[in-house]
């Protein structure tokens, strides 16, 4: 925001500056089933990769998303995982986001089948919790975009500066 003595207030959208690409290796996934809120899944992750500028690793093979697919059209989406620094210290990660598209799309996604990501709406806003060297995450407000691909979850993550 900033103000103008002569005029209007003026709006100014924050800045965003890449952090890193995560490749989210995932198992199949293990059906619960419906319940009041929609049909809930969830989804184990088995690894993958950190590669940005400075933040480079691996997904540590821990952790799930756990999702709620609220409708046909609509997924909503909580991943709790971390990852594990090329400097050996861990970031935990809390994600939450939606993917939507159209109903066909969107069970194709749940059969594994492959979608053009820009069919798909997948956005999320990821927290990262860690101390030491990359404590400073902890104080960041992060936003992401994600694709989904038969097998893994590609997530793109960039800093609110």
């Amino acid at each position: 925001m900033t103000s103008n003595s002569n005029g209007p207030r003026v709006a100014v959208a924050p800045r965003l500056e890449f952090l890193a690409t995560l490749r989210i290796e995932v198992a199949p996934a293990v059906e619960v089933g419906p319940t009041p809120e929609g049909a809930r899944r969830i989804i184990p992750i088995v690894g993958g990769s950190v590669e940005g500028p400075e933040l480079r690793g691996t997904v540590l093979p821990a952790g799930a998303d756990f999702q709620i697919l609220r409708s046909d059209t609509l997924t909503e989406l909580q991943a709790e995982y971390a990852i594990e620094t090329d400097d050996g210290q861990r970031i935990y990660v809390s994600n939450y986001g939606l993917r939507t598209g159209s109903a066909e799309d969107i069970a194709r996604l749940v059969r594994q089948e492959p979608v053009d990501p820009e069919r798909i709406y997948f956005r999320c806003t990821p927290r990262m919790r860690a101390q030491g060297k990359w404590g400073w995450l902890s104080s960041r407000i992060l936003v992401g975009r994600g694709e989904r691909a038969p097998g893994s979850v590609l997530l793109d993550f960039f800093v609110v500066e």
